[in-house]
């Protein structure tokens, strides 16, 4: 069973974080919420979720993929965030899975992970002070070796159900699609 990590800052996007962690977790994944410290975390649009942990609780354990979710300010702090950028280079390092959304690809580019990648993200959520040697499409959802980013809330569910495709496969995918009535 795959093991994702979701770190979540406080202005994070609840539409992006909640959709792909639900599915994850449909499809029998082992997914950890990690605040950036012990209290629970709000929102862009003001909810309030309790992680199941803090990170640097979680700061030696290995993952499958670290799924980082946008919204503002939410993605400056992961951005921001010595412990988060620390799992980020560590994943890349070991060639595993890293997923990032919306404003998110801010903390990739942050941790200089980024370099000959192909990637998407909100529109205006980077720019060329921001580039240090990637490509930004305006594709729904870019794979580009271990890195998927995807460009905002209307593409969450396209990008859990890819996320679910490549730490599983394409039958587990179609059976999570059809369980929520999903073409």
């Amino acid at each position: 069973m795959a093991k994702v990590l979701v770190p979540l800052a406080d202005g994070f996007e609840e539409l992006e974080a909640i959709t792909v962690i639900d599915l994850l977790r449909r499809a029998g994944f082992e997914v950890i919420t990690a605040g950036l410290n012990d209290q629970p975390v709000r929102a862009s649009r003001l909810n309030v979720l309790i992680p199941d942990t803090s990170i640097d609780k979680v700061i030696n354990d290995q993952f499958d993929l670290i799924f980082l979710p946008g919204g503002l300010p939410g993605a400056d702090h992961l951005r921001d965030n010595t412990q988060v950028q620390q799992l980020i280079k560590q994943q890349h390092s070991q060639n595993k899975n890293i997923a990032a959304i919306c404003a998110a690809p801010k903390a990739l580019a942050a941790a200089g992970i980024l370099n000959g990648k192909k990637i998407t993200c909100y529109p205006g959520a980077l720019d060329q002070t921001d580039n240090n040697g990637f490509d930004i499409s305006t594709e729904a959802i870019e794979i580009d070796g271990n890195i998927t980013t995807s460009r905002g809330p209307g593409t969450a569910m396209d990008l859990a159900l890819k996320l679910i495709e490549q730490l599983g496969n394409r039958q587990l995918r179609d059976t999570v699609a059809a369980q929520m009535v999903r073409d």
